[in-house]
């Protein structure tokens, strides 16, 4: 009898790692259902693909000779699984249409089709784009949809409708579980530091690139800064190089998590990148009177990187508190296990340190941020654009350490109930299995190993590939504008 096959479509090859620990969460939750369910480790296999598996270039051709891959991996799968991903994006992105394409050929070959704690944008009536993907969503092959965030929109989406839906936890909530020390095995060997050390100059090296094709904009928006800001940047370092001196014990650090310089536009609000340098510069020093330690990092976007790079090199924060480079989950998760609390405005920092029992401020430029923070009982925690100042995010995380985090288990556990009820109900639905309760989940999930030198370069190409387009366009752009 051959395996099940489950084709697996998650953000996997996204430089953010947040989107890569949602994918090694998600397979060990599939492992540990089928566990649940009775079927050895033989008796099934996992095929782990990027959720768009339609290529863009077919999106903007539409040959036929294109969809090859796709066809190939779609019809020789017995179940497909979106998992954790923002499948559903249509605003600024096109994403949806590649959903809606990966659909019609489940269809077509029969595969069905599981949505598990996906990201959702608004349903809206009146776009076109919105009433496409509901008509894909409709298909028969549509199994099952849960959403870590709107599922308001959700039931719209499949309104008339029998299939199942329902609000669960994101996957990374799990991810202390999965990423749990590993104690009755070896570890796959990480990659050694001098190979990290090597990657990560390189990288450095085409940041710098990008940073000097816009090294116009840095300089008019430094010397705006030397007048408006209320912390200068010799100041900050000045003030920040005093108190570590000075302290002689071990002080509490917070984590600072920075993104793009252009995400806030894209998502309609007035905050430019100059606006987040003060807000960081202003924050730094506040802690730093405080008698707080810092560590300044990001969840591994090379375009966030190229912010806290800028940050390092004309904002005057000191190099050794920042990591300007993030490549796999264990370097996230080592960043944020050194922290008491942390100020976040990636939203998986925020899901990562709420999943180690680490409090966090989460900066809310999209409404994703809040759903997150309400969903575990701490929507005070979620801080909105009026409310990003230095004194609103030191006092609110410093609330948020005293009062600590308690858990509530049952929400935990739900992204793993419902993908237990719809896997069983497709491959077998006479199964009388209950889902493991709570306890259970630490046996039952398999541990993520580390990941070795291989994967570990197969990350870093594919964040060099987009470094080096985004360069290149910029270069063109640059070179157009002449």
């Amino acid at each position: 009898m051959n395996p099940l096959r489950i084709l697996l479509l998650t953000n996997r090859d996204s430089d953010n790692v947040g989107d890569q620990i949602i994918e090694a969460t998600v397979i060990s939750i599939i492992k540990g259902v089928m566990k649940n369910l009775g079927f050895a480790a033989d008796d099934f296999t996992i095929s782990s693909r990027a959720a768009g598996i339609i290529s863009k270039k077919y999106m903007k051709t539409e040959d036929p000779e294109l969809l090859k891959v796709a066809r190939k991996a779609i019809s020789e799968s017995d179940l497909i699984i979106f998992g954790g991903a923002p499948l559903f994006n249509y605003a600024y992105q096109n994403f949806y249409r590649r959903t809606i394409v990966t659909l019609e050929l489940a269809q077509e070959y029969g595969v069905p089709v599981l949505f598990s704690s996906i990201g959702v944008e608004r349903f809206d009536a009146e776009n076109p784009k919105s009433q496409a993907l509901k008509s894909a969503l409709q298909l028969p092959i549509v199994k099952q949809i849960t959403t870590r965030d709107d599922i308001d929109s959700v039931r719209r989406y499949v309104e008339g409708t029998d299939i199942p839906t329902a609000h669960v936890a994101d996957p990374a909530v799990l991810a202390d579980i999965v990423y749990r020390e590993n104690t009755d095995q070896k570890a796959t060997p990480a990659p050694a530091r001098s190979t990290r050390v090597r990657i990560k100059r390189k990288i450095r090296r085409v940041v710098n690139r990008l940073l000097a094709d816009e090294k116009h904009k840095q300089t008019a928006a430094s010397g705006a800064r030397a007048t408006s800001s209320s912390v200068s940047p010799s100041q900050s370092a000045a003030g920040i190089s005093k108190q570590g001196v000075a302290a002689g014990s071990k002080r509490k650090c917070i984590g600072l998590v920075v993104t793009r310089a252009g995400i806030f536009a894209d998502n309609g609000i007035k905050f430019t990148g100059k606006d987040q340098r003060e807000f960081w510069l202003n924050t730094i020093s506040k802690l730093t009177e405080r008698g707080y330690d810092y560590r300044v990092f990001t969840t591994g976007h090379f375009t966030d990187e190229v912010f806290l790079d800028n940050l390092v090199k004309n904002g005057g924060l000191q190099g050794n508190k920042a990591a300007v480079n993030v490549n796999s989950p264990e370097e996230l998760i080592e960043e944020l296990r050194r922290c008491d609390g942390v100020i976040a405005y990636r939203l998986h920092a925020s899901i990562t340190s709420f999943a180690m029992g680490i409090p966090s401020i989460g900066l809310s430029w999209n409404f994703k941020v809040p759903y997150f923070y309400e969903s575990v009982g701490y929507g005070h925690r979620a801080l909105s654009p009026e409310q990003w100042t230095a004194d609103e995010a030191v006092v609110a995380i410093e609330a948020a350490m005293a009062e600590g985090i308690t858990k509530d288990e049952k929400f935990l556990k739900s992204v793993y109930d419902t993908l237990f009820t719809g896997i069983r109900d497709v491959v077998s639905p006479d199964s009388t299995a209950e889902p493991y309760n709570f306890a259970e989940l630490w046996q039952g999930l398999p541990r993520q190993a580390a990941t070795g030198s291989k994967a570990y370069r197969e990350k870093v190409n594919r964040k060099l590939r987009r470094t080096y387009e985004s360069y290149q366009r910029l270069s063109v752009k640059a070179n157009a504008s002449k």
